[in-house]
């Protein structure tokens, strides 16, 4: 029998859970555990090597979770040659609710050299407040602090209140190739009430964002060939086609010159009254903001961040033809671009690639081959706003901050949210701890320190609440 939640003394209660989780940060635990995380380089493009990766997870990360009384199974990945899965479990009563936690261990390549000061990607340094080191931000960070806000509820109360799981994947930076097939073998496993799980930047520093899910993500490649070798262009110039001019019409030909999309099979239903509302007085790419915003690109009638957060956007990623670096006096023989289209949920990624090659054919270009870029894409998922497992916790985050948290209906990058949302089966409530200045993927990623200060505090209050109306309900 667990203990009466009503029966809280000074010394077991919310606020002294909430103020154990400040001192973690303000003592410097934080920095100390943090630094552990950061120096294992479990850089996601080893696939070969990825000796890293289970060390990551089971000496680092295994023993500390051991120690609150989870226990760990190790997965190989249904992807030959990713990395392997962890599952951590702590089920303290069958009749209480179940939460699962989801982060990644693995980074994006160090950049070695290429950081301020001189700076190692893979030593934690403190500065200006920030801490600066491949994976603060994205994700080891951010994962880190939900555990680390579990063992100040854990220290105080003396239990959770609450069944937990905790995955962590070493594959997200390359797709998460295997998590789906993955959850799909799993899903037993993994059931669980609620997925809560943060990834991403806050809206806005000052106070909490909750995200309902993400925008999917596909990329792809478009490329003319024409012949094995460049053609003089003097004496050829006029009378063979030029595969760059034609794959930048075949670009051009996907939107219109202000980037509004116009293939109608990509462009989704208009933003909900609901959903403009949530967004009305989004803080991010405000229509004022001339400084970060251009006010005629894209779909003009929407709000810059109904843009971003209930609408689709193509981009171009990267074009290669001749040599850029030294140009001749040659036709190139082939013409290639990486291109991207983020979208909402309700689109099926199947169907994005049939979609663009009748619109390539019906305007000409028979002559432009389409290829996925990898093997696996993220959908775009959401969750109701009115789900009670959302207002749960958007009451829970302003209790503790005494603000009202920004409420989006999905951050605008991509998460392999499709995977607990759709295969295992459960809402998803996502609480970044990040910034959108952190440098992830790029050299100085860095997480600012009273972020996470605040990031803690409200994960432990948000804990603690679920805990209490658990242990009620249970």
């Amino acid at each position: 029998m667990l203990p009466n939640p009503d029966q809280e003394t000074d010394l077991h209660s919310r606020e002294a859970a909430v103020a154990s989780a400040a001192l973690y940060i303000n003592e410097g635990r934080f920095k100390t555990d943090l630094a552990r995380l950061v120096a294992c380089r479990t850089e996601t493009s080893k696939r070969g090597d990825g000796t890293q990766k289970p060390v990551y997870l089971e000496q680092i990360i295994a023993p500390e979770l051991a120690e609150l009384g989870f226990d760990m199974t190790i997965h190989d990945n249904p992807d030959p040659g990713s990395g392997p899965l962890a599952v951590y479990k702590r089920i303290e009563n069958p009749n209480l609710p179940t939460v699962l936690i989801y982060g990644h261990g693995d980074v994006v390549p160090g950049q070695e050299g290429e950081w301020d000061a001189d700076r190692s990607p893979w030593k934690l340094e403190e500065a200006g407040g920030r801490l600066y080191g491949r994976g603060t931000a994205d994700n080891k960070g951010q994962h880190w602090l939900n555990i680390a806000a579990l063992r100040q509820v854990l220290a105080t109360r003396g239990w959770l209140g609450f069944n937990c799981k905790i995955l962590l994947e070493m594959e997200e930076e390359s797709g998460s190739p295997g998590l789906e097939a993955f959850c799909r073998i799993h899903k037993d496993e993994l059931a669980a009430d609620v997925l809560i799980a943060s990834d991403g930047p806050r809206i806005r520093t000052d106070r909490p964002t909750v995200a309902l899910g993400s925008r999917g993500n596909f990329n792809f490649d478009l490329e003319i060939r024409y012949r094995d070798d460049g053609r003089h262009s003097g004496n050829w110039g006029g009378s063979i086609k030029d595969p760059v001019i034609r794959l930048a019409h075949a670009i051009s030909s996907i939107t219109d010159d202000h980037g509004r999309i116009l293939i109608q099979a990509w462009r989704p239903q208009p933003p909900t009254e609901r959903i403009r509302g949530l967004l009305k007085d989004c803080p991010i790419l405000r229509s004022d903001d001339v400084s970060r915003v251009d006010a005629d690109w894209g779909e003009t009638d929407l709000e810059p961040a109904e843009r971003v957060l209930a609408w689709n956007n193509f981009a171009v990623l990267a074009i290669k033809a001749g040599s850029p670096e030294r140009p001749v006096n040659a036709i190139a023989p082939m013409a290639w671009a990486r291109c991207q289209l983020r979208f909402l949920a309700g689109l099926d990624p199947e169907t994005i690639l049939p979609a663009l090659r009748s619109h390539l054919d019906a305007h000409g270009f028979e002559d432009v081959v389409l290829s996925p870029a990898r093997s696996t894409w993220w959908r775009g998922t959401t969750t109701d706003p009115d789900n009670p497992w959302v207002q749960k916790t958007m009451r829970s985050l302003e209790r503790t901050e005494a603000k009202t948290p920004d409420l989006i209906p999905c951050i605008g990058g991509s998460l392999p949210n499709h995977a607990f949302q759709g295969i295992v089966g459960m809402p998803t409530v996502w609480v970044p701890h990040s910034y959108s200045d952190c440098s992830q993927h790029a050299p100085n990623e860095h997480v600012r320190i009273d972020l996470c200060l605040s990031a803690i505090r409200v994960m432990t209050g948000l804990f603690w609440d679920i805990g209490r109306e658990g242990e009620g309900e249970g």
